[in-house]
């Protein structure tokens, strides 16, 4: 069964996918495969570096990935620009791991974890969509706190993504990680017993 795993920035999506990996489930993760192709010597690094200029890599010839956020977030056809050039690759490779881990047998849990499948319009390729939900005010803290950003530049962030109450409502399972770990730990047990016994 191929699930797709999304959520808000800064919801702990990654604590889940790591509950999730240590039980059994082959995570394939986008942000890894976003990394992986924009390493230098990469065509389509070099094909961002042609669209917004050199000065997005950084000395030793990588992307320099916080000055792009900065760049894109506010400016959505920036973000779109970017968008364009990366995503189909991204979109082929995570196709192509979900494939390579569901061959492994007809029980296996695949679990395709997307920060933006609903922006993405990637929602039908998912049996089951999985939701790491905390509430929008949490959400702004955490991210605040993590990134070190002002109020202003988290909310940008924030407004760049599909609003974390609208994800909660599309999906089919929700993981509300606004409590203790041990809350959080209990529903992902609860969700693979749910999974599994489909």
């Amino acid at each position: 069964m191929r699930i797709g795993l999304t959520g808000g920035i800064a919801t702990g999506k990654s604590t889940v996918s790591r509950l999730l990996e240590a039980r059994g489930v082959r995570i394939v993760d986008a942000d890894v495969i976003a990394r992986d192709v924009m390493n230098p010597g990469q065509p389509l690094l070099a094909a961002v570096a042609e669209r917004f200029g050199p000065e997005f890599l950084l000395p030793e010839g990588g992307l320099d990935r916080r000055r792009m956020a900065e760049h894109i977030f506010n400016r959505p056809q920036e973000r779109e620009a970017l968008n364009a050039i990366v995503h189909p690759a991204i979109r082929a490779e995570i196709r192509r791991q979900v494939d390579a881990y569901e061959a492994e047998g007809p029980g296996t849990l695949v679990a395709a974890d997307i920060p933006l499948l609903y922006e993405s319009g990637l929602e039908e390729l998912y049996e089951k969509i999985v939701v790491v939900y905390v509430p929008r005010e949490l959400q702004l803290s955490r991210l605040m706190l993590r990134d070190g950003l002002s109020p202003e530049q988290a909310q940008g962030r924030l407004n760049a993504q599909l609003d974390i109450e609208d994800k909660k409502r599309r999906a089919d399972y929700v993981i509300d990680n606004s409590g203790s770990p041990e809350n959080t730990e209990r529903q992902v047990e609860r969700l693979l017993e749910s999974l599994r016994a489909r």
